[in-house]
């Protein structure tokens, strides 16, 4: 039944034979974990389950479940297309959100993920340039880490995120890099070290600390800097990407955190926390703006990653 190298001028005679109903059992089966309680939240029977199953294996070439014991799962394949079913779905998610808005007579909506860097200056400017041009357009930004926004771009969340991407998403994302991003280590206004004028991040050893969650590019980083000074990793530390936990705790503690240099120097600026001149040797990769590469771009969309790029955006037509 395999087919290993499928030729592009099938796709139209997949298309005419793939059904929603198979999408369908192909997502319940990656939410339930099996065919048997797939088929029954679709309110089939199993036989028939198995027969649309079948069909779809037949359409497709490949064999996307086997059989292990009385039950069956997937196979590297039938994951595969669960990975792509998944966008597909995201895709409609998307759709019908933006239907709704232009129902409502706005001009659509744009959904936006972003890490933290990127706030103050570049992503601020953008949106003000996209409200210049499409003043009636809804606009949903979302902060999170870099993994956690990738997630939500594939699952159709996000219309476009900024963020870091490694190469293994490559084939799948658009990425467009922005800048560097420099790390401060930051306290309290109040906090015992925030009057020295240099500060070893040795010294920093014995106070608590707010890190990004692991898995983060940021904490990455900060793993590399601990192992580097061959210092152990924080006991006790609170885990979040949200900055307004950070900023808070940091105010009312002696914690520690550490956020992207921008934020904090504009903090700073206002008085609600000291960056101290204490310096990270391993530097973070260029974040930037990521798309899928299978679902297209609106128009405001593409306005939009003009005006973050800094290029002239174009008028909307």
């Amino acid at each position: 039944m395999s087919n290993p190298n499928p030729n592009p001028n099938t796709i139209p005679q997949l298309l005419n034979r793939l059904r929603m109903r198979q999408v369908a059992l192909i997502l319940a089966v990656g939410e339930h974990g099996t065919l048997r309680k797939a088929s029954a939240e679709l309110g089939m029977t199993q036989p028939a389950a198995t027969k649309m199953i079948q069909e779809l294996e037949s359409a497709l070439g490949q064999r996307l479940f086997e059989r292990v014991g009385r039950g069956q799962k997937l196979t590297a394949a039938g994951s595969s297309v669960l990975g792509y079913f998944r966008g597909m779905r995201g895709s409609m998610e998307s759709m019908t959100r933006e239907l709704a808005e232009l129902q409502l007579g706005s001009s659509g909506r744009l959904s936006v993920g972003t890490i933290m860097a990127p706030s103050p200056t570049l992503l601020t400017n953008a949106i003000i340039a996209l409200k210049q041009a499409y003043p009636l357009l809804s606009i949903d930004i979302t902060m999170d880490t870099s993994d956690r926004l990738l997630e939500l771009l594939r699952e159709g969340e996000l219309d476009v995120a900024i963020g870091r991407m490694r190469d293994e998403h490559r084939q799948d994302y658009s990425f467009t890099a922005l800048e560097n991003e420099a790390l401060s280590v930051v306290v309290g206004v109040h906090h015992p070290l925030g009057s020295k004028k240099s500060v070893p991040f040795i010294s920093l050893q014995g106070y608590p600390w707010i890190l990004q969650p692991t898995g983060s590019p940021m904490r990455e980083v900060l793993d590399q800097e601990f192992r580097m000074l061959q210092m152990p990793a924080p006991r006790g530390l609170i885990e979040t990407a949200s900055i307004l936990t950070t900023t808070d705790l940091i105010d009312k503690t002696d914690m520690i955190a550490v956020m992207p240099e921008s934020i904090a120097g504009t903090y700073a600026q206002h008085g609600l926390l000291k960056v101290l001149p204490c310096d990270i040797r391993h530097k973070m990769e260029s974040f930037g703006s990521i798309t899928r590469k299978d679902r297209p771009l609106s128009e405001a969309a593409q306005f939009f990653l003009s005006a973050l790029h800094r290029s002239e955006p174009s008028s909307p037509r």
